[in-house]
């Protein structure tokens, strides 16, 4: 297995997928009398804004209670009252905490290397937004004329599902980092803002990104009390569960039709061969294959394999 830590992906991937996330807004603000360079400096400069100035409010109150999260954290594993006497004499159980360390750690050094990534992406995203069409133009004739209608009509749908997936994630994100600061703000539990700000971050990461944001809540909830702790814990499952099955197709809308299990499949691929990052790629990714087959397999499909999959992307279900 490739180690969340090790694992790259390349710089243009990112630039790339982001500039496709935001051309849909460039674009609108296109029509009105506005030139292409100052929609995309616009976009980026409100970005920017919301971004930096939520962190320049909260900085100093995140700053402690991180250092506040850390020493309770290091605190709890180093207790460990939890853990049975046998697990720490067995040969296994030697190895529980060098194991959870050196999760944690790969976790957090591909969690830092994606930041970094998205950083750097985002001033390449700049220049994608205000010179792509030439460059793609430019790549656009590299393909072949009978094949070019095929290619254009992919490219549209991607950026569709690119924005729908981008908007609805941005969305649910916002709304699990609200929903946790009023629980846990409820319950008197400690650091608040900072445990809001890993589920809304977390949020972007499915499945994992939940467990990963309540194993920390759970941990200073019961530092209040065991009873705090179990109405954390159940507070976290109950919107999980509202949010798995509906906020997303509200959220996403009918553009980003994923089974839990295809969720589950693309986020593993993803995070195997990418990190987070790629964890945070791939669902789109996976997201795209219908409109491949629509596009360009359907010939090479049987018949009944095409109608049946049709149905299913028609299908109320979607998370």
């Amino acid at each position: 297995m490739v180690p969340l830590a090790s694992a790259r992906i390349p710089l243009p991937i990112v630039a790339v997928f982001l500039a496709v996330a935001l051309d849909v807004p460039v674009s609108r603000l296109e029509r009105r009398p506005i030139s292409r360079t100052a929609a995309a400096l616009l976009v980026s400069a409100v970005l920017v804004l919301l971004v930096g100035g939520f962190i320049w409010l909260t900085w100093s109150s995140l700053a402690s209670q991180w250092q506040y999260l850390a020493t309770q954290m290091t605190r709890t594993i180093e207790e460990a009252a939890y853990v049975p006497a046998w697990v720490y004499s067995s040969a296994s159980g030697n190895d529980w905490r060098k194991a959870m360390e050196s999760f944690a750690l790969a976790v957090g050094q591909s969690a830092m290397y994606a930041a970094g990534l998205l950083v750097l992406g985002f001033f390449v995203m700049v220049y994608l937004l205000i010179d792509g069409r030439r460059t793609l133009a430019w790549v656009m004739a590299f393909v072949p004329q009978r094949r070019r209608d095929q290619v254009e009509r992919t490219l549209a749908e991607c950026r569709e599902v690119i924005w729908a997936y981008s908007v609805g994630n941005a969305i649910t994100s916002v709304i699990a980092a609200i929903v946790t600061l009023v629980v846990l703000l409820a319950l008197d539990v400690p650091a608040a803002l900072l445990l809001a700000v890993i589920a809304g971050l977390s949020d972007f990461v499915p499945v994992v990104g939940f467990i990963l944001s309540l194993l920390p809540a759970a941990a200073l909830a019961f530092t209040v009390s065991p009873y705090t702790a179990l109405l954390t814990v159940a507070a976290y499952i109950v919107y999980n569960t509202i949010e798995n099955y509906f906020i997303p197709p509200w959220a996403y809308g009918r553009r980003l039709q994923l089974s839990d299990l295809a969720v589950i499949l693309a986020f593993a691929a993803g995070a195997e061969l990418a990190g987070v990052i790629g964890a945070l790629i791939a669902l789109p990714i996976a997201a795209l294959y219908p409109t491949v087959e629509r596009i360009w397999l359907r010939g090479q499909l049987p018949r009944e394999t095409v109608v049946e999959h049709s149905a299913l992307s028609k299908s109320p279900r979607a998370s």
